[in-house]
């Protein structure tokens, strides 16, 4: 099992995520012997060792089912477990295409919280790139270490390091050699989650590269920080400043019913029609009541029923009553539009940008 690397079938020992409801994305790895408890029913884990990523699976008693998913770096985004707030896919994936981070780059990450950030990285470094994620809360960076190797990721690509890089710097005494450029880390882009970046922008000096261009993206929720972070990258540097804030929105696309005046005249017939014939129903039932006390409820509502103005029969109301119809309906007109929901449901803060450029004697 691997974040970066995909198979199709469940083994013993797998990370999978049980996709319980829209909400509810619940992290396991699969051992035999035991279950997984939900809402909808208990799962033997046994019965999943070969079953196929992305089926679904009823329970023990068939109360319910859930869907065995491959675990990825956006799915572990909303089902892992927060020791911090966490960088959501929305910013992920534009600090990553911003910044130009592809397989074979080398990437610096402080801090590494609750590595939501650090699965993307890793993903997308593949084999051949490296990052280097800082944390210095030591309990947070237990955490984050141990995930880290039981998903495969410290075997390859990524190596944690427990330091204040703020004042302590981004030098790792010791380097594996298969980690190491040039002597050092030699990195091309970095990403600080930092309550005071520009505290350590200043230490980025001996582990970014010499020789090619360096991004970096500074991820800050309060604007005041993002000053302070704009002042040290300009003072040691740094060009093509620029602050981005990401508000992401989810769009509706459906189908509408064309309407016309012809729609209001007929529908203004039809509730006239409707009023007139009420008011003599209402007299006829009342002459009836009032000759045969004793007729029935049954026949009563039968007697009094409201047909149809002008002996035509039900058709759809486009505006507002009527019979249910399906979208797309070939009986009518339709147009294609788009609704965008009116509330961000997605956490965000500042993203500052610049980059280093290498001054060539």
């Amino acid at each position: 099992m691997s974040f970066y690397k995909y198979k199709d079938f469940i083994e013993e020992g797998d990370l999978v995520l049980a996709f319980i409801s829209r909400g509810l994305i619940k992290p396991f790895t699969v051992k035999s012997g035991e279950f997984l408890n939900t809402r909808f029913g208990s799962f033997e884990h046994a019965l999943m060792i070969g079953m196929k990523y992305g089926t679904q699976m009823g329970g023990v008693k068939d109360r319910g089912f859930i869907h065995l998913l491959h675990p990825s770096p956006e799915l572990w985004t909303v089902s892992l477990p927060h020791r911090t707030q966490i960088v959501y896919t929305p910013d992920s994936s534009y600090i990553v295409q911003r910044l130009g981070i592809t397989s074979g780059s080398r990437v610096i990450e402080a801090g590494t919280g609750s590595a939501s950030f650090t699965h993307a990285f890793a993903r997308t470094l593949s084999d051949d790139g490296k990052l280097f994620t800082y944390e210095f809360h030591e309990p947070r960076y237990i955490e984050a270490r141990r995930e880290l190797e039981e998903h495969g990721l410290l075997l390859n690509n990524c190596l944690i390091t427990h330091r204040d890089v703020c004042n302590d710097g981004f030098n790792i005494e010791n380097l594996p050699e298969k980690f190491a450029k040039n002597g050092g880390l030699c990195c091309d882009a970095v990403f600080l989650d930092l309550p005071s970046p520009w505290t350590a922008i200043p230490n980025l000096s001996s582990v970014v590269s010499s020789e090619t261009r360096v991004g970096i993206c500074c991820f800050s929720p309060c604007i005041e920080q993002v000053d302070k972070t704009i002042e040290a990258l300009a003072e040691h540097g740094w060009t093509d400043i620029e602050m981005v804030e990401i508000a992401g929105r989810r769009w509706e696309a459906r189908k509408e019913m064309v309407r016309d005046v012809l729609d209001v005249i007929e529908r203004l017939k039809q509730i006239q029609g409707k009023k007139t014939q009420g008011i003599e129903s209402k007299r006829q039932v009342k002459l009836e009541e009032e000759s045969d006390k004793k007729r029935s409820a049954d026949q009563l509502d039968a007697d009094s029923a409201l047909p149809e103005p002008s002996g035509k029969t039900t058709k759809f109301n486009p505006f507002g009553k009527g019979i249910r119809i399906k979208e797309g309906d070939e009986q009518f007109n339709w147009k294609q539009v788009t609704k965008v929901e009116t509330e961000i449901k997605t956490h965000t803060s500042y993203l500052t940008f610049a980059y280093l450029v290498p001054t060539r004697s």
